[in-house]
């Protein structure tokens, strides 16, 4: 397939080395030198995969759907904008396709971590905490990935209802302790505790393959659709 590299930063290299590994082709490449570029670089394009920033995403995402490009967004941190992208794919019948995280394993964990929280909420003497730990260069906090496990937690524990960063323990605040070390590529914790016992449930990323594989996937599984999609629909995963 024909790829746009929307974002050239250590995510866009990552993936060019790997689509090239691939036998993919990258067609164009957009970066902040050529941003107001775009469109002449999704010409040849069959998909972009877009990996750029919490300011620029919008923007970069809008643009491909309407030249009806299918687009596959990791860029977090822009979310509350994502209603008007939904309301975009429908009226260009585009395709869209979003996730927080790419990594397999790290999809597998959201799934694992929904099913504790809902087990979790029979046993209220429990409380719950998460902890995160990325690289200094990595520009939203609480991560994308973070945000996704606490919602995970938030729709099953009946006595938490809402998150906050680095938050003073409360009984309905579940607290995401972030912290930004060196070059972590990512580490995410699910703690549960009370006065007798601790269980925890983690993921640790060892680099950006993972995340670049599954990015490609998503691209090479969404040539066909019409829609907005994220990593449940490509893996069968269910999300309750």
């Amino acid at each position: 397939m024909n790829v746009a590299l929307i974002g050239y930063g250590k995510m866009g290299k990552t993936l060019e080395r790997l689509l090239k590994e691939k036998n993919h082709t990258v067609v164009g490449i957009v970066d902040f030198e050529n941003s107001n570029r775009i469109e002449e670089n999704l010409e040849e394009a069959d998909v972009a995969i877009e990996f750029s920033t919490p300011k620029t995403a919008y923007n970069n995402i809008a643009v491909c759907i309407r030249n009806n490009v299918p687009v596959v967004s990791g860029t977090t941190g822009w979310l509350d904008q994502i209603d008007d992208i939904k309301k975009l794919v429908t009226e260009h019948e585009g395709a869209f396709f979003y996730a927080s995280n790419y990594s397999i394993g790290v999809n597998i964990f959201f799934e694992v971590n929904r099913y504790l929280a809902q087990l979790m909420n029979q046993f209220p003497q429990y409380d719950v905490l998460m902890e995160e730990v990325h690289h200094t260069e990595k520009k939203d906090s609480p991560s994308g990935t973070a945000i996704t496990i606490a919602e995970g937690i938030l729709s099953n524990i009946d006595k938490k209802s809402n998150w906050k960063e680095n938050a003073i323990p409360k009984s309905d605040t579940l607290p995401i302790y972030a912290k930004r070390i060196g070059k972590v590529f990512g580490d995410h914790e699910v703690q549960y505790h009370n006065e007798v016992d601790t269980l925890k449930i983690s993921h640790k990323a060892f680099g950006r393959e993972g995340f670049a594989h599954g990015a490609i996937s998503a691209a090479e599984w969404l040539l066909d659709k019409k829609g907005v999609f994220g990593m449940n629909d490509m893996l069968g995963l269910s999300e309750k």
